[in-house]
């Protein structure tokens, strides 16, 4: 599935749940998640959407390390049957 479609079963499923994917750019900080998922009762997380089989690129790797020492919660998602699983995982506040 491509990554767009899977990007947009996530916007879907979040909106359905009440929360918010909101596109997430930071200019002048390349390698950033895409979305910023926003849950009810404050559960948030940035969510990197890749192609199924598709790799994170080295700096998405860096910036996702970033994000997590500071005690953000990043996932990846390259398949949307995770989707519901991902979302499960920010409700309950478990980080990957």
């Amino acid at each position: 599935m491509r990554e767009k479609q899977i990007e947009q079963k996530l916007i879907r499923t979040v909106k359905a749940v009440g929360g918010l994917a909101l596109k997430f750019t930071s200019p002048g900080m390349d390698g950033m998640p895409d979305r910023l998922v926003i849950l009810p009762s404050n559960r948030i997380a940035f969510v990197e959407v890749k192609a199924h089989g598709m790799k994170t690129r080295p700096l998405q790797i860096k910036r996702h390390e970033l994000l997590r020492r500071l005690g953000c919660r990043v996932y990846i998602l390259d398949d949307e049957t995770q989707i519901q699983q991902l979302l499960s995982e920010i409700k309950g506040g478990d980080a990957t």
